[in-house]
Parts: structure tokens; C-alpha cells; sequence
């Protein structure tokens, strides 16, 4: 049997991508992971944060961001809306909309695994509950906007390494969307230092990001 050239890729991909989560990482103490091992520390690590350390240090996070040269030369971002416990991203969306930025959040496509980036106008007025209980347009408020007109995207993420790859929660949204923005696009994640390892062990699809931000450090040039 002979597979099509569209089939015999996917068949690559989907064989490269076992090959990944069979992948293990050493970490400090002799305990060897997998990606999926790593995400599941990575998440017990984060929920275990109290709300109050989370908004406060996230207030950190969020200061660094509004002061980095990313930002200051941004003129359109899209921002991820937070929940279970990520980087808080609020104080950033207001402040971008109070200073003349044009914001965009995603909408989650759950059959389609695509992203859609939609303008905010007014923050947390445009919203309501989403896929997966995260906070979307209301569809009477939906603006779509398409990918090449930003200049930077605030993603989230589950663990970090200093190299600039990403673990997020496995349904691969942004690593489908990010090479979809134009060159020069930048691509900023915050995180808390307990989400930061050794190395996530990226895949052939998984995308990277220029810049980490997190309360202690922030690492740039990772791409």
C-alpha cells in the first residue's frame, strides 16, 4: 500500500511526534521525565501557589513587560486571558488600552485547534466565559483581526526553558497560529519561576519564544 505525499507527511510528523514524548529529560535530584511528566509537574508546581502570591507577583511580571522595549514598540498585541492559576495578564491589557494600544485576546476553535485573534475594546467588559471556562469576546463583540497585523504576542505557557521553548497543554494551538504572524512579530511569555526547567524537550512543531519574563529574570534573544 502506497501512501500520498499529504499522508506520508502526516505519517512522518505523527511518528517524530512519538518519538518526542518518549523523550526524557534528567532534572536535579536523579528523577528522569517525559514532556508529559514535566507538564504535569510543571501544573502541580503553579496550582499550589496561593491567589495572593500569584496576583502580587504577577504585578512584578506584568511591570517588567510594560517597561521591556517589546512592548513600549508594539503598537497591535494579542494577550492570552488567564486562568488556573497562569500569569495574571490583566494589569497588561488594561495598560495597553489605556495608552492608545490596540489589544486583540484569542478565541479558542476547539474542533478546528485554530486560534482567531479578536480586538478588545473594553476590558473586562467585552468578555464572558469561553472554552474551557476562559474568558472570550461575547459573540455579539467579536472583531476578528488577522494574524499579520501583530507585533506582539503575549503567550501562555505550562513550563519554560532558558532556550526559549515552550510546554504548553498539549492541544498545540500556538504552535499552529504563531507562524501565522508576520517576520518581526515578537513573542513574549510570562511565567513564574517554578515553571522554568532545565529543558522541555521540544518537538519538530513546537514554535519557541524570543522572551521570557518572570519575577526574577528575564531572558532574551532565546530564539
Amino acid at each position: 500500500m502506497y501512501l500520498s505525499a499529504v499522508n506520508y507527511k502526516q505519517e512522518n510528523v505523527l511518528i517524530l511526534e512519538n518519538i518526542y514524548r518518549l523523550r526524557i529529560v534528567f532534572l536535579c535530584g536523579g528523577v528522569f521525565l517525559n514532556r508529559n511528566e514535566i507538564r504535569q509537574s510543571a501544573l502541580r508546581s503553579r496550582m499550589s501557589l496561593s491567589p495572593d502570591w500569584v496576583e502580587d507577583i504577577s504585578k512584578t511580571i506584568m511591570e517588567k513587560i510594560i517597561a521591556s522595549d517589546a512592548y513600549l514598540k508594539s503598537h497591535h498585541i494579542m494577550v492570552y486571558v488567564d486562568f488556573r492559576n497562569e500569569v495574571r495578564t490583566g494589569r497588561l491589557i488594561a495598560h495597553a488600552l489605556a495608552h492608545g494600544k490596540r489589544v486583540s485576546v484569542p478565541i479558542t476553535d476547539i474542533k478546528g485547534k485554530r486560534l482567531t485573534p479578536s480586538e478588545l475594546l473594553d476590558y473586562p467588559g467585552d468578555l464572558e466565559p469561553g472554552a474551557w471556562g476562559i474568558l472570550e469576546p461575547k459573540k455579539s463583540l467579536v472583531r476578528p483581526v488577522g494574524q499579520e497585523e501583530l507585533d506582539m504576542v503575549v503567550v501562555p505557557g505550562v513550563a519554560f526553558d532558558a532556550g526559549g521553548n515552550r510546554l504548553g497543554y498539549g492541544g498545540g494551538f500556538y504552535d499552529r497560529f504563531l507562524p501565522g504572524t508576520r517576520q518581526g512579530t515578537v513573542y513574549l511569555a510570562p511565567a513564574f519561576e517554578v515553571q522554568m526547567v532545565d529543558n522541555v524537550l521540544p518537538g519538530p512543531l513546537d514554535v519557541p519564544v524570543h522572551v521570557i519574563v518572570t519575577e526574577k529574570r528575564v531572558i532574551t534573544g532565546a530564539r
